[in-house]
């Protein structure tokens, strides 16, 4: 009886080369059966073939067990058809029971393999949160880890976004989520910019978490999308990327981005219902645009960092030079630096308090 080797399998066995009996070797196999044994000259002169045809098929038949020699008269070698059951066991029972070893074996080995997968969960779990910074390219993956930490949050969430029209990023709040956060006596205070105020979108989503304790104001320019959770972790996302985020848990770092936070934080306009505009939002509009104007930025960066459309930014540019008297740009870029350079005029020297002026002073 043939027995696998170790290591051996079904693919390599010797079965694993073999074809479907052809016609010729089915009609040896029929002769032999018919007449008892093989005889190469008869069965060839009875089925029309060659010596060498016949003795090819009984070699392919004895490989599958359906022959077998037998001792005849006088020491004479005879080779006899064999049930096709017995040729079938004889052949096919070691590999059979070699799968079935191998599929014990497969179940061993993934009782292990799953038996490591708790460890590796939990090593995974720990090592990402004693990561300083942790690069996520998924949007779903960046907001369930938003989401897991807001649902921890204790103390407080800063949230600055920049653009509310824009299409939301992984770091936009959920109504629902800041509500049931505020329920739980989270303070929440959250940073947009001056564009926001028309938008009445945002207008709704103060009106409903203003009751409950949230804070909103807004500047006309904002450092980025970030949101900070009880000062111990930040969200940051990519500046020119919408599936790109940074987390991080390093405490310097966090503790910068919170100071940050609060530097614009102090210099920012509330943001409450009903004085969703302010007269003095425009000037700052304006001092902001001056101040980009100054890097040598265009209309459409202005218009773009800004978070306004390119015909609001452009009319605050002609206001702008109105009040300045500026008949081209490179005349209103003059102006303002020789007030810069102008000493003795009151709010000189700072190039906020010029603009100011500037439209304080337009007659």
């Amino acid at each position: 009886m043939q027995h696998l080797s170790r290591g051996q399998t079904v693919e390599n066995s010797s079965i694993a080369g073999m074809g479907r009996l052809s016609d010729v070797e089915i009609g040896v196999f029929r002769w032999i059966t018919q007449h008892g044994h093989l005889t190469v000259e008869t069965a060839a002169q009875d089925l029309g073939l060659t010596a060498e045809a016949v003795q090819h098929a009984a070699s392919v038949l004895t490989a599958r067990h359906l022959l077998r020699r037998l001792q005849g008269p006088a020491a004479e070698t005879r080779l006899v058809s064999v049930a096709p059951e017995t040729a079938a066991a004889t052949l096919l029972a070691p590999i059979e029971t070699a799968l079935r070893s191998q599929l014990a074996r497969a179940e061993e080995l993934r009782g292990e393999f799953n038996a490591l997968g708790p460890l590796y969960a939990e090593t995974r779990q720990t090592r990402r949160h004693h990561t300083p910074i942790e690069e996520v390219h998924d949007t779903r993956t960046f907001a369930e880890r938003l989401d897991d930490a807001i649902a921890r949050c204790r103390s407080e969430v800063l949230t600055c976004q920049p653009s509310r029209e824009h299409p939301a990023g992984p770091v936009e709040p959920a109504s629902d989520r800041d509500l049931a956060l505020l329920g739980r006596g989270v303070r929440m205070r959250t940073l947009y910019q001056h564009t926001a105020r028309h938008d009445t979108t945002t207008q709704e989503y103060v009106k409903q978490l203003a009751s409950t304790g949230a804070q909103v104001r807004t500047l006309p320019e904002l450092f980025g999308r970030m949101t900070v959770i009880d000062e111990e972790i930040a969200f940051i996302s990519y500046h020119n990327a919408q599936d790109g985020a940074v987390i991080i848990r390093d405490p310097f770092t966090v503790g910068y981005f919170c100071s940050v936070f609060e530097h614009s934080w102090v210099l920012a306009t509330p943001l409450n219902p009903g004085h969703f505009g302010t007269p003095t939002i425009s000037t700052e509009a304006k001092q902001a645009i001056v101040r980009l104007l100054t890097e040598g930025l265009k209309d459409e960066v202005i218009a773009r960092r800004l978070n306004m459309s390119l015909r609001t930014c452009r009319k605050h540019i002609r206001e702008i030079m109105e009040s300045f008297r500026a008949e081209s740009r490179f005349q209103l870029g003059y102006l303002i630096r020789a007030r810069l350079g102008d000493a003795g005029k009151p709010g000189s020297g700072h190039i906020d308090s010029v603009v100011d002026a500037a439209c304080t002073d337009r007659s």
